[in-house]
């Protein structure tokens, strides 16, 4: 999300029973997310300037800066990090509630249904498309994400793939330029010409926009060797790599993310050993998209395994019409700590300070002097309770640069 005007005044937010501040000894590729350190008891925040001026104990609070314009008691709640989604395809037209029936009726799910929103999406117009863009992020600052990246790859012809990435650099920093997402129908058997279209007027039309460029390196999207024309022609233009990757079956994509330096791998639901290795000894972060597997009925990933073998590890939404229509990160921290064999704390951590690092991001995700006032009061004495009490609106306050939405 674009950052909205700060608070020019002095906060202070005080008696907050649990502060995550996913603040610990090291940062890097590899550290467990238990060893970030994290938390302060009956803790305060001192914002200023839509900035974290300081975090402590509420008995030191008054002692860290002139007297505060406004002050909240929290009232023995906990604050944690506003959630940082990194990764989501919010720019579509149209539904497909038909196909998430038939999918739960035993269909299985497959990368070409993507091309049945492409038709309703290019024919909305720019306003239809914001409008409903404008929903989704207010859905999510509801539900506390206050950083959000955002993908085209709903269009899959330059006019259309062009409006996408401008539509979604008005609300967001965070745009990826995903043309390459499936092969269109006007296309078919013809996918190396499409890749040339993406490589040449595609991605002249949309780089000015995008900061990212991505690519579906899958069965039924696109191979490797396609995958790595994409993704090098982006790279050339100045545009950061990423990947889905192993969602449908184990493949090679990961090695090419790894290989090619990307900020994140995203799906990894079929892993092999040396997938894991690989992302292990890299920069590369795995983001896990568990309301995915949870609307496909696809296996969850193992993030236990992910993460005691030293693999960064983030939890997005993948908010998309087709295999993850969902714009909660307080389901998706649920889901992941039922069936992915994640902890409370390593979940949470994942949703915020692991979405930081796919986004390379070192100003959102945590709470600590300097770092944007981006914060999430919940209803409940614990980060715990985001699991604990599954589909709960727990939200109870939302800031996003020192600013309470």
């Amino acid at each position: 999300m674009s950052a909205p005007s700060t608070s020019s005044g002095i906060q202070l937010i005080t008696n907050i029973g649990e502060l995550t501040t996913n603040v610990g000894p090291s940062t890097g590729s590899g550290i467990h997310p238990e060893d970030r350190g994290g938390t302060i008891p009956d803790a305060a925040v001192l914002i200023e300037d839509g900035r974290i001026a300081w975090v402590g104990p509420s008995t030191s609070a008054g002692t860290h800066s002139r007297p505060a314009d406004e002050v909240m008691d929290a009232g023995g709640r906990a604050v944690i990090p506003g959630f940082v989604d990194s990764h989501s395809h919010l720019v579509f037209g149209g539904d497909r509630a038909a196909e998430f029936e038939a999918r739960m009726a035993g269909q299985k799910y497959a990368a070409g249904g993507i091309r049945s929103t492409v038709a309703a999406t290019r024919a909305a117009t720019d306003d239809e498309l914001r409008a409903r863009l404008r929903g989704f992020l207010d859905e999510m600052l509801a539900q506390g994400t206050t950083t959000v990246e955002i993908k085209s790859g709903y269009g899959l012809d330059v006019a259309t793939e062009e409006r996408l990435v401008r539509l979604a650099a008005e609300v967001t920093d965070e745009v990826t330029f995903l043309g390459a997402h499936v092969v269109p129908a006007e296309y078919a058997d013809r996918a190396d010409d499409y890749v040339d279209l993406v490589i040449g007027e595609m991605l002249d039309a949309c780089a000015p926009h995008a900061k990212w460029i991505d690519v579906f390196c899958e069965t039924g999207a696109f191979t490797v060797p396609q995958s790595r024309r994409v993704l090098e022609a982006g790279i050339a233009r100045g545009l950061m790599p990423r990947v889905h990757a192993s969602q449908l079956g184990p493949g090679e994509g990961v090695q090419l993310a790894v290989e090619l330096g990307a900020a994140s791998v995203d799906h990894g639901t079929y892993l092999t050993d040396d997938d894991v290795a690989a992302l292990a000894a890299s920069d590369t972060v795995l983001t896990l998209l568990p309301g995915v597997e949870f609307s496909t009925r696809q296996p969850y990933p193992d993030a236990r395994r992910l993460i005691d073998a030293g693999v960064t590890v983030a939890l997005a939404c993948d908010t998309n019409p087709g295999s993850s229509f969902t714009s909660s990160m307080p389901f998706c921290i649920a889901v992941a700590v039922r069936e992915m064999g994640m902890t409370t704390a390593e979940a949470v951590w994942a949703a915020t300070a692991g979405g930081a690092a796919a986004l390379r991001r070192d100003d959102v995700g945590v709470i600590a002097p300097g770092k944007r006032a981006d914060l999430v009061l919940l209803d409940a004495p614990t980060r715990v309770h985001l699991a604990y009490r599954p589909g709960v609106p727990l939200v109870a306050g939302v800031w996003k640069d020192g600013v309470r939405r």
